[in-house]
């Protein structure tokens, strides 16, 4: 297989890999210390808005449900996974696809927490970095922590992903 595709098929695990890592991240603090996970589906209701020209919501739990809007915000959870990914590797270089290491990993995942904080989150009328929210700090950390989380996640799928290759070749 050509070396391009099979380093793009390797970057969509990875960001598969890295997102499935947050999500479990966030089950286990969902379970362990009873913390409310982020609500994807308030992200498929974001998104089902935008068609009709509505980017921005004053709260955006109070705006009217849309069909669909649970699946529109996994998948869309899971494709910006995916991008990440890619940007990560196209930052990082092949090389790092190759040998992996944690420290570029987990910084590019503490660089991620700025899309929540300055663009869905304000979009979401919470405010920047959710500072119109009763607790924002804890909001800011549970974001914080979810995007190490897939940075951390970033470095072990990248690890499986080259085992994987290994044991194939």
């Amino acid at each position: 297989m050509n070396n391009l595709v099979l380093s793009f098929i390797s970057v969509i695990l990875i960001g598969l890999g890295a997102t499935l890592t947050f999500d479990l991240w966030a089950l286990f603090l969902k379970y362990a210390f009873k913390i409310t996970p982020s609500n994807i589906c308030l992200v498929g209701r974001w998104l089902s808005y935008m068609p009709e020209g509505v980017f921005t919501h004053s709260n955006i739990g109070s705006t009217p449900r849309k069909s669909a809007e649970c699946t529109v915000g996994w998948i869309a959870h899971y494709m910006i996974g995916i991008t990440l990914a890619i940007v990560f590797v196209a930052v990082a270089g092949n090389n790092w696809l190759q040998y992996p290491t944690p420290t570029p990993a987990i910084v590019f995942g503490v660089v991620t927490v700025l899309a929540p904080f300055s663009i869905m989150q304000p979009s979401f009328g919470l405010g920047f970095a959710a500072s119109k929210l009763a607790n924002p700090t804890q909001a800011r950390v549970r974001s914080l922590m979810n995007h190490i989380a897939f940075g951390i996640g970033l470095y072990l799928f990248a690890l499986l992903v080259n085992w994987l290759l290994q044991v194939i070749a």
